[in-house]
This record gives structure tokens, sequence and C-alpha cells, in this order.
């Protein structure tokens, strides 16, 4: 199954990056109740345990089903490049109450028995009430989870977005668009996004806006229905270190891994906070490339890599596994 989202000429026009410090803000709620996203960022979940048990996410989480339709209305994608919170949560606050039902009940239909729960038949019955409160949701969220860690997060999503632009001016929209993300294809004017669902859309001159997530790993999403412009949510680059001390880290490789798999091997995985090639890792480490090759090649055979190709370049990434080995939380 997929997504597919067909370009007219006017839509090479209207394409933008954008970062989006709501949708970060949902989607670091949906992560804590989602195990398979806590990979990248298990040190940020158990730092921030004791203040997320505070926060009770029980009607924010009916409209968040596993699989099927997210409120658009309660994450809209940002209007500008770099869209502050309280301009984002204020266009939440002013959803049309008739839209926001219509909405909410088709999200509800996919959360099984949210639909018939007292919550959604009080949300449903009253959707200016309930914009009120799942606005005030995400703001809590906002203040007590995002809030203090967003200068580091908008760091991350901001240097993806200016990693991605160069690339789109040396390859082009089609050229860029399958780097993106691997469940990204790109053929005859057609990004076709591997999902979940079946979803079909021109996006009809309005453009397409591409924003990367820290929280979203390892989802992709696209979408939103009219009259919201189309969207590409994809995981952002050099999640894998966000979280990290690089001081512990370095005090803790020699002890945690080089036993384990020697201490180049080690230094390999310890060294890829970010995504890089053969040549940026031998630079960094001091290390000829063809021993550095070798390297990658068997942590890549462990699981503990995965290689994706950005034009002539080959990028390696740990893997959940690998983030594990180095953060000291494999069991």
């Amino acid at each position: 199954m997929s997504s597919r989202l067909h370009f007219g000429e006017e839509d090479f026009l209207r394409c933008r990056f954008a970062v989006s410090p709501l949708w970060e803000t949902q989607e670091a709620a949906r992560t804590l109740k989602r195990p398979d996203r806590h990979g990248y960022h298990t040190p940020w979940l158990r730092r921030i345990r004791t203040a997320a048990g505070t926060l009770d996410l029980t009607g924010l989480w009916l409209v968040m089903p596993r699989r099927g339709h997210s409120p658009d209305w309660l994450c809209p994608p940002p209007l500008g490049p770099a869209a502050g919170f309280e301009e984002e949560i204020a266009a939440v606050r002013a959803a049309d109450p008739r839209a926001a039902r219509e909405d909410t009940a088709r999200s509800l239909a996919d959360t099984p028995g949210a639909l018939d729960s007292p919550q959604g038949r009080a949300w449903l019955a009253d959707p200016e009430a309930m914009i009120r409160e799942l606005a005030d949701v995400l703001e809590e969220v906002w203040r007590t989870l995002l809030a203090p860690d967003w200068p580091r997060l908008r760091a991350l999503l901001e240097a993806d977005v200016a990693f991605h632009s160069r690339r789109l001016a040396e390859v082009g929209l089609g050229g860029l668009l399958p780097e993106i993300n691997r469940r990204c294809g790109w053929r005859a004017g057609t990004l076709t996004v591997a999902s979940n669902g079946e979803h079909e859309r021109r996006l009809g001159g309005r453009g397409l806006v591409l924003m990367p997530s820290v929280f979203s790993w390892p989802d992709v999403v696209s979408g939103f229905d009219p009259p919201w412009q189309p969207t590409l949510v994809y995981p952002a680059r050099g999640i894998a270190g966000l979280w990290s001390d690089p001081a512990d880290r370095a005090q803790r490789l020699p002890d945690a891994l080089v036993r384990l798999l020697g201490r180049g091997r080690a230094a390999v995985l310890g060294a890829l906070d970010d995504p890089a090639s053969t040549s940026a890792l031998a630079h960094r480490l001091g290390l000829a490339p063809s021993s550095v090759s070798a390297h990658l090649g068997v942590l890549r055979e462990a699981g503990l890599l995965v290689s994706r190709r950005y034009g002539h370049q080959v990028l390696y990434e740990r893997t959940p596994l690998g983030i594990a080995l180095v953060s000291g939380d494999a069991q």
C-alpha cells in the first residue's frame, strides 16, 4: 500500500521546507505510547519520565490511532518555514468547530472503542470544548516536555533543512525526494510513499511542504486533506546522537564496546552521532578509508548499521541495536 502525490507544473514552484514545534509536541506525546519509537529517544524518555507522569494524555491518545487518520486540524502544516509554538497553537484554538468535529470523528473511528467512549461522545457533542481541551493538553506537553529541549531540537531540524536544501540545488526535486527516505519513490511527476493505507491526491498547484521531524521516526507521514497544504514529514538526519553526551560516551566506549567489537569497530560505531560517509569517518577518526570501510561492512552485517545513498555518497547510520550498544542500554 502507498500514498501517491501527483505534481503539476506549478507545484514544483511551491515546494518548501518547514520546521514545526507543534508537530514535534504532538509526536512526542505519541512516542510516549509507542515502544517501537523509543530506540533513539531512550535517554530523553528516561530523563522526562517523572514529568511525563504528571500529564494526563488519555484523551489526546484517543485521536492518535496506531494506524489510520489523525485529525489534521490538531496539527496543521505550519504556515511559515520557522513558525513558533505560540503561533501554531493559536491556529489550533481558532479551528472551525464543525470541521474539527468531522475530522475528529474520522480519527475516533480508527481507534477501537474511541467513537463510543464517554470522552469521544462528549467531544462530538461539544466540539468547541474539544478544541479547548486538546489545545490545552498540547500546550501542557510543550511546556513540560519539549520547550526545555527545543533549542537542541530546532538546531538539528534546521541542520536537516540546510542539508536537504543543498541537495535540492544539486539534484532537483525528483532527485531529492527518494533520498529523503527509503520509503519515498519518484517517477514521472508522482511521489510515492510506502504506507499502511491508500491515499492519492493531486497537488493542484499548492506544492508540497517538506518537514523533518525528530519524533516521527521511523514513520514517514504524507497527506493532509484539503484545505491543508500537502505535506511530507520524514525522520530528520542525525537523531542517533541527539540525546547523547559526548564526554560520557567517550569514557564509556572503551569499557562497553572495545571488548565486544574491538577498538577499531567500536570507534567507528561510536563516531556515528549523525549519518556519515566512509571518507568522513576516516577523517574524523584518523584511520585509513580502507580500514573504515572494512569495519563498516562488518557492523552492517551484524545489524548495527544501515547504509543509505545520498547522490554519489553512501551514508551510514546506527540501527536501534547499534544505538543501544553505544548508549549502554542493550539488555
